[in-house]
């Protein structure tokens, strides 16, 4: 009988089955390779989600030329006409993508060839201001759907400081900055305060607040106070020149001093996240709370912060159009920004930095879509169904991954932790045989 020792019984093992040990097969799949990381990442599931959003869109804006249409009429009899069509049509619409969010290379000036690239950084700043508010909710495990009511409220106060007050150049800007972040942080602490008290669903609060700070401003916008005596228009008093945001470029450029501001935020964030005690509190008690309080965390103070924090970036998100393009208040001065960060924050992996790109991406098919349309004829909603259609298959990682055939997360693990439990039923019943 041989002997029962671990040592022994993987020799038997090995001398029975006539095989060389596995270690070069153990260390490979000991952890995968860089093919493998890359195909199992998730800045790759962004990426093909865009490209696959890119390729529903192509699809759309074919559908919509009446050429392409035609020219499908009679494909069997002149086929080249019709993927003639559809070249023409594709290289056409894109292009004018190009030229209207990155750079125009058909413009009669050279201010007005890079014009876009700057619309672009200047249509992506209250995204990734705003991205990043979606962000730092979502990384605590909150999912803060009240960014429109937030910058809303940052406006408000941000525009009222603007215009209500006079201060010196440089500190009334700093100050009503500041007001911007003040109201939005303050609708934010709204409902986390409710979710760490009572346990109401920061969802429906937050949407609620949306519909309360829209009714809100359009009362302010009735007021002598923000619109002046006299005056039926609802459009609030200018912003004073001392509290707004300074251009970065001259001429016809739109792009100022915010972009810098976002960056700085960005910056902040990822410090706020990953090298603070606080946003550590943060990242665990969106992973575990029960583990998070365990460890001594409170969650209920967590919880309640992350909302304040949240909303001051949808806050100061604000401060992009009425300080830095339209310098007044009226009742769509927030567009779809909130609900379009969410987006940006998504597509970003509520990252600081994956949420500058995703934020870049966005203000590129906003300020691209215009120039689309009028280039081409191609209705600028096919820029809303890009962004939906990232938004679907973001958050639908399987549905990419089968589109193309890609593995799942930590699928070699599992093979590794197979195949060792397969060798050591195997090396068992060796060292049974050898037994017997």
């Amino acid at each position: 009988m041989s002997e029962a020792t671990p040592n022994g019984t993987a020799a038997a093992a090995e001398k029975q089955a006539g095989s060389t040990p596995a270690t070069s097969t153990d260390s490979q799949l000991e952890r995968p390779g860089l093919l493998r990381q890359i195909a199992e990442s998730n800045a790759l599931m962004g990426v093909l989600a865009v490209v696959s959003a890119m390729i529903v869109g192509s699809l759309l804006i074919l559908i919509a030329d009446d050429n392409v249409r035609n020219t499908a009429g009679y494909l069997f009899a002149r086929p080249t006409d019709f993927f003639g069509a559809v070249g023409s049509c594709l290289v056409d619409a894109y292009a004018a993508l190009f030229r209207g969010g990155i750079f125009d290379w058909q413009a009669s000036s050279p201010a007005r060839m890079w014009r876009p690239i700057t619309e672009t950084l200047t249509v992506a700043t209250p995204l990734i201001l705003a991205g990043l508010g979606m962000a730092v909710a979502f990384r605590a495990g909150l999912f803060n759907v009240g960014g429109q009511g937030q910058i809303i409220l940052g406006a408000t106060v941000g525009a009222y400081v603007g215009f209500a007050w006079s201060l010196p150049s440089g500190l009334h800007m700093l100050v009503a900055v500041l007001g911007a972040i003040i109201g939005g942080a303050l609708w934010g602490a709204i409902p986390g305060v409710l979710r760490a008290t009572t346990g109401a669903s920061e969802v429906i609060t937050t949407i609620m607040l949306n519909s309360v700070a829209a009714f809100l401003l359009a009362h302010l916008l009735t007021t002598a106070a923000f619109i002046g005596v006299g005056n039926a228009n609802p459009k609030s008093l200018p912003v004073l020149g001392s509290a707004q945001y300074p251009k970065l470029i001259g001429g016809p450029f739109r792009l100022h001093l915010g972009f810098i501001v976002a960056l700085v935020a960005a910056a902040f964030v990822w410090w706020l996240l990953e090298r603070s005690e606080i946003g550590f509190q943060f990242r665990a008690t969106g992973l575990n709370p029960q583990a998070a309080l365990t460890a001594g965390i409170s969650v209920p103070r967590v919880t309640a912060l992350v909302m304040v924090v949240s909303g001051a970036l949808c806050g100061l998100a604000a401060t992009a159009p009425v300080l830095g393009t339209q310098h007044y208040l009226t009742a769509s001065v927030a567009g779809s920004i909130g609900f379009d960060a969410m987006t940006v924050a998504l597509l970003g992996r509520s990252t600081p930095q994956g949420t500058v790109l995703a934020g870049l991406l966005f203000g590129a098919l906003t300020a691209g879509g215009t120039t689309m349309q009028a280039a081409t004829g191609t209705p600028i909603d096919i820029v809303l169904v890009l962004q939906s259609m990232i938004v679907l298959f973001i958050a639908a990682p399987p549905l990419v991954r089968a589109i193309y055939h890609l593995p799942a997360p930590g699928s070699w693990r599992r093979r590794r932790d197979g195949v060792a439990k397969a060798t050591a039923v195997a090396v068992n019943a060796a060292a049974g045989n050898k037994e017997a």
